[in-house]
């Protein structure tokens, strides 16, 4: 028989380290790598190689046919918002009509019977009226007042009895986001992106694999650099070259065309894979063990 040692000793009320170590439990880390990083020729949306690259004036590109299809569907989840809210301000409005009129017929109601009534009003409290006409417990009224009164409770209790909560329909917001940086995104905003494509045979691998470089210095465009595109014209310059060149001349140095400042626009790229560069390479994930289940359930762990 083993000695009671603290990596033996499994009868205890809770789980020790090593345990806990063995069955994946707690917060879970992991560097992320370069297959995890979005490259700066990729969409943002499809996170594939973009074709007809658009890019907002955050500096987040997209394929034209990811991005038109995203706004399209944000356009189409509006205006069905707009309907539900639509009918639910109707409905509001007809609840209270009814109401008003439900009132009006109660005062009616009372005025006639407070000037050409022809009963009696009793005020004799040893008189016991009943106004629906019950008489005795085993009358067959009584039942169904019953019945009503338990169809009607409020009981959080009873199952049959559980209060609806009323659905609160907000009226949305009528304008598109970007999916990305989460601004106000409307079509008309997009921009063209051009990218020089090298082609120079030496570098050139396969048909699939297309290399791109700055136009003004001809560096190889990689995640390491900084990339700045023109929203006037669109063709995309190293941050270098712009600073240098573009914002000083107020010129484009491939078609010559004039631009000012606020075209010059950092286009976000995905990451180089060094923390020294400034990106998140480390994602978590917080483990616990299922009730009963024997198997662990995850769920994402609070941003820190």
């Amino acid at each position: 028989m083993p000695q009671r040692h603290s990596k033996n000793n499994n009868d205890l009320a809770y789980f020790t380290y090593d345990e806990k170590k063995k069955l994946g439990y707690g917060t879970q880390k992991e560097r992320l790598g370069k297959d995890s990083i979005k490259p700066f020729d990729a969409c943002s949306l499809c996170l594939k190689p973009f074709i007809d690259p658009l890019c907002c004036q955050k500096g987040h590109i997209f394929c034209k046919e990811c991005i038109l299809e995203c706004l399209l569907s944000q356009k189409k989840d509006i205006q069905r918002k707009l309907a539900a809210h639509t009918s639910q301000l109707k409905q509001e409005q007809d609840e209270e009509a009814e109401k008003l009129a439900l009132q009006k017929a109660r005062e009616l109601d009372a005025f006639d019977q407070q000037n050409h009534g022809a009963l009696p009003q009793y005020s004799d409290k040893n008189i016991n009226h009943d106004r629906n006409g019950f008489h005795g417990a085993n009358s067959v009224k009584t039942t169904s007042y019953e019945e009503e009164a338990l169809r009607t409770m409020k009981a959080f209790w009873l199952p049959s009895a559980t209060p609806d909560a009323p659905v609160k329909v907000n009226a949305p917001s009528t304008s598109t986001t970007c999916p990305e940086g989460k601004e106000n995104l409307k079509m008309k905003s997009l921009f063209s992106i051009h990218f020089t494509e090298d082609t120079n045979e030496e570098k050139k691998g396969s048909a699939l694999d297309k290399t791109y470089i700055c136009p003004s210095c001809k560096v190889t465009l990689t995640n390491t650099l900084s990339l700045v595109g023109l929203s006037s014209c669109g063709h995309v310059f190293c941050k270098k070259c712009a600073d240098k060149f573009v914002a000083v001349d107020k010129v484009c140095l491939v078609c010559n065309k004039g631009c000012k400042e606020r075209n010059l626009i950092n286009l976000v790229k995905g990451g180089t894979g060094f923390a020294g560069h400034g990106d998140n390479l480390e994602a978590k994930d917080f483990k616990h063990l299922g009730s009963g289940s024997g198997l662990g359930l995850v769920r994402p762990a609070q941003k820190t």
